[in-house]
């Protein structure tokens, strides 16, 4: 098969729990324990565990109190951010020195193209070990790698051999890789799209292949075709040095949950000049105003509007939150709120990210 498809070499680094990791290297008693950061007090929530707090399954996004169920003698320490963008920058740093192609995704984790790189490295899986040696040296912290020809694989392929530990999946290896893995696996499919790929007998790459692009739009709407390419190896997104921010939020979770609508709108009167500070900073405004609730019992619903014009300002934000909030009655008191703003004026034109008719050739040997 004719390939018509750039092979880069892209390298997914992901820091090793690493708000946890931190805490336990600043903290050496913390060292070898069940830690939680975050999610102390009734109504916590936990941020980031440890691996030893991971067996137990104490997950990121649990609340504290289930968290402590799970693993009695886990032990809570608070978010330290400035700890943590030090760290960050000192990765970032390491980063640089062999490539510019460098896309954050977090404090954590990031994707480097190294295809060409300023070691003059032909050898990816290379660059990733001494990557993840040097961030070692220089923060005594852990990192895993995935290594392949695209940003999919490679962040699928860094989950492999976690913890500090790395994978490489060359191209004469993707389809057969893509085929045996779960579909679970695949970046993009949460708990519910696992759930609904498994009722279509869907349970591996190889399943989810022999699906039509049809079928899959059919059942699974506009994720169809993204399901359909990624399976044949094909993600053309490309390593974006500098992210284009495609929303901008402030949220706040309350002591003590309320259910009068006028304390509400005191509380999102404080979110929405946050919201408008954040834009001003970003010199951006947005159309899509998105309205955060989080009941008492942790169900969460969100209430959007798009607007005709771009706003940024706080008087603007309220008088469409105000119509959000009072779009449907509360069922029941409210632990947290938020607001939103996307659709912003700083998005380019969206294009087609997969290319028909077009595919990797599984015959073409490179030094990964």
């Amino acid at each position: 098969m004719e390939n018509e498809l750039p092979i880069r070499k892209i390298i997914h680094v992901d820091m090793d729990a690493f708000y946890a990791s931190v805490a336990q290297l600043d903290d050496p008693t913390l060292r070898g324990k069940a830690i939680a950061v975050g999610g102390g007090g009734s109504r916590g929530v936990v941020s980031a565990a440890s691996y030893e707090a991971r067996k137990f399954g104490v997950r990121s996004a649990m609340s504290g109190v289930l968290a402590k169920k799970l693993c009695p003698h886990l032990i809570f320490v608070r978010t330290d951010f400035e700890r943590y963008k030090e760290f960050s920058d000192t990765i970032r740093k390491i980063f640089f020195e062999y490539t510019d192609l460098v896309e954050p995704l977090s404090l954590d984790e990031a994707y480097l193209d190294v295809t060409e790189n300023k070691k003059g490295n032909p050898s990816a899986s290379l660059i990733a070990l001494e990557i993840r040696n040097k961030i070692k040296e220089k923060t005594g912290l852990n990192a895993s790698a995935g290594i392949s020809i695209n940003k999919f694989i490679a962040k699928v392929a860094s989950d492999i051999n976690k913890p500090n530990g790395q994978k490489t999946i060359p191209p004469e290896e993707v389809l057969d890789f893509l085929e045996q893995l779960d579909v679970k696996k695949f970046y993009g499919v949460g708990k519910v799209m696992k759930e609904k790929m498994y009722r279509h007998g869907i349970y591996t790459g190889k399943d989810l292949k022999g699906k039509s692009m049809e079928y899959l739009q059919e059942h699974f709407g506009k994720s169809g075709a993204y399901y359909y390419h990624i399976v044949r190896g094909i993600h053309t997104s490309k390593v974006k040095p500098e992210r284009t921010r495609k929303s901008l939020a402030a949220e706040r979770t309350f002591s003590e949950n309320i259910s009068s609508e006028i304390f509400m709108l005191e509380r999102l009167e404080e979110i929405a000049a946050e919201v408008e500070r954040r834009l001003k900073k970003s010199k951006v405004a947005g159309r899509t105003i998105t309205l955060k609730i989080k009941y008492r019992d942790f169900t969460l619903q969100t209430r959007s509007k798009t607007l005709p014009l771009y706003i940024a300002s706080k008087e603007l934000i309220m008088e469409h939150v105000k119509d959000l909030l009072f779009q449907d009655e509360m069922s029941e008191s409210v632990r947290l709120l938020g607001i939103s703003m996307s659709n912003l004026n700083n998005e380019a034109p969206k294009k087609k990210e997969f290319p028909k008719e077009k595919s990797i050739d599984v015959q073409l040997k490179l030094d990964f």
